[in-house]
């Protein structure tokens, strides 16, 4: 029986070890890609890099306006962040302590919209933007994502709402105080798990968005840092040197952002889906 274990326990650890190099494999070529040439990147795609040169990381800043495209990435990701972390956690909290049917129902829509795909709303999406004239503007990208958004983090916060006690919230009460001090002296406090959840996974899914910011953000000016990386490639010419620097770069603020809140993301998924 041990050595059926002890055989059993080395193939799963052999399947983990595979199936890591293989995720992990991406990111090892463009951090290699780097630190090479041109020539060198495509003579030598998985190889350690001959001779290590730092050019390609001072082209990107010269050749592309990644300062103009950082801070962009940077207030659309953290203006959608807050904001649907607020509303999202206040529309929960709501919902969730108010059982009726009424309640239920605007919960099951949130839920619902999850299952609606992206391409379905776009045209109309792109429409509504332009007569309202919110194209070519953070404001409009923003509100956006908080359409895009709101569904999920709901679905989160509403989970973990369920395995905190109400009589909290009733001693608050009676203690004089107010609806909006009950929830941010004493839910919001007790949403740290599922807010630290949903900051790092919103934080992926915006900074690297393209699509929405590709159809909403046309002026120069405006493009986020995977519109930039993009106009390094057309029909004649791909700087695939330059393009792995920037995208090294790029990925520097969310691998910190998530080696930051790791100890969170695991607690506040499995809360906020299996709870209650």
């Amino acid at each position: 029986m041990k050595r059926k274990e002890m055989v059993s326990g080395i193939l799963a650890y052999g399947i983990l070890i595979l199936l890591a190099i293989v995720f992990l494999m991406p990111f090892y070529i463009v951090l290699m890609g780097s630190f090479k040439s041109y020539q060198e990147i495509f003579l030598n795609v998985f190889g350690w890099p001959h001779n290590f040169t730092w050019d390609n990381y001072r082209n990107s800043w010269k050749v592309m306006d990644l300062v103009q495209a950082c801070k962009n990435s940077f207030v659309i990701t953290v203006c959608s962040i807050v904001g649907l972390v607020i509303m999202s956690s206040m529309a929960a909290w709501w919902i969730q302590r108010r059982q009726n049917g009424w309640h239920r129902i605007l919960y099951f829509l949130f839920v619902a919209s999850m299952i609606i795909p992206f391409p379905a709303v776009m045209i109309p999406l792109l429409k509504v933007q332009s007569t309202v004239h919110l194209n070519n503007t953070i404001p409009g990208i923003v509100i956006c994502y908080y359409g895009f958004g709101v569904a999920f983090a709901v679905f989160l916060y509403h989970g973990f709402l369920k395995s905190v006690p109400a009589s909290m919230e009733e001693a608050a009460v009676m203690d004089g105080c107010t609806p909006l001090g009950v929830f941010w002296r004493i839910v919001f406090p007790m949403l740290k798990p599922t807010t630290a959840t949903l900051v790092v996974l919103d934080a992926f899914w915006i900074w690297n968005d393209y699509l929405l910011p590709s159809i909403i953000l046309q002026r120069a000016d405006m493009r986020t840092i995977p519109i930039t990386i993009s106009f390094l490639f057309d029909q004649f010419n791909s700087r695939w040197d330059i393009a792995m620097a920037a995208i090294t770069m790029s990925m520097i603020p969310v691998l910190l952002l998530f080696a930051a809140f790791q100890k969170h993301i695991v607690a506040g998924i499995a809360s906020g889906a299996v709870k209650g």
